[in-house]
Order: structure tokens, then sequence, then C-alpha cells
């Protein structure tokens, strides 16, 4: 996927955390680390530092979901992050986006802690940030 068309799935699939653009998106492909995993009608992005990973987003467009989508993309996640070296993974997530914390939790994930009115919405509410963990060797993926 080209970095025009991850920003065009990410602004179908999100509003809070706002979208990322084209450019934000070609920016991270250039950084070291960073790795895409896609499939038809998702993506996800991550990056490995040393021992640790990051996944960075996943997106799957609103007509692709509930069907395995995501769940593949965090397995391979798992699995990418894994044949690099890494030990332990991080992500955060929207304390209100319960289908993607159910998929967290089902993956192996755990809550390690909540970033008080983290994200900003549109409308001017704004919600916490879910601060998951993953150790990748004991992880489900």
């Amino acid at each position: 996927m080209t970095p025009a068309e991850l920003a065009q799935l990410h602004a179908a699939c999100f509003t809070t955390p706002r979208p990322w653009s084209q450019g934000e998106f070609d920016d991270l492909l250039k950084t070291s680390g960073v790795f895409l995993l896609s499939q038809p009608g998702g993506f996800l992005l991550g990056r490995v530092i040393a021992d640790e990973a990051e996944l960075l987003t996943l997106a799957v467009a609103p007509e692709q979901r509930r069907k395995g989508i995501a769940r593949a993309l965090a397995a391979a996640f798992h699995i990418t992050v894994k044949s690099r070296g890494a030990q332990t993974a991080f992500l955060e997530v929207a304390a209100e986006n319960a289908a993607a914390r159910a998929l967290y939790l089902a993956a192996g994930w755990t809550e390690s802690g909540r970033r008080k009115a983290y994200y900003h919405a549109p409308d001017g509410h704004r919600s916490d940030a879910i601060i998951m963990v993953l150790s990748v060797d004991g992880a489900n993926g």
C-alpha cells in the first residue's frame, strides 16, 4: 500500500485519534525499524527498536470488519516482532474503542496503564488512552 492509500484507509477508520496524513505515513515508512503489514481491507504499522516493539496503528476498512483481518494482522505483528528480536511490545488504544481492546486482549495483550484525556476528538471531547503490553515470548500470537 502506498502512503496515500494508507492515509485514505486510516481516515475512513479514525476520528479519535485523528487520522494520519499521507506525509506522516511517508515519513514513518522511511524510519528505521518501521514495518508495514497489509492485506486486502486492512493494514498494521509497527516498529521494533532494540528488544521493544510498538504497534503504531491498525486499520480495517469499515465494510471489511468482522472478517478476521485485524486478528490476522495482530498475529502477523507478533510473528514479525519476534523474528526481529523484540521481547516486549506496547500500544495505545482509545479507552472507548471496545472492539480494539477486545481484539488485543484476545491476542495476549494486557492493560498496563492509562493516559488521561490523551486523545482529542473533533467535537472537543477528550478520551483516555489505554496502554497495553505484550510479552512476545509468552503471547498467544
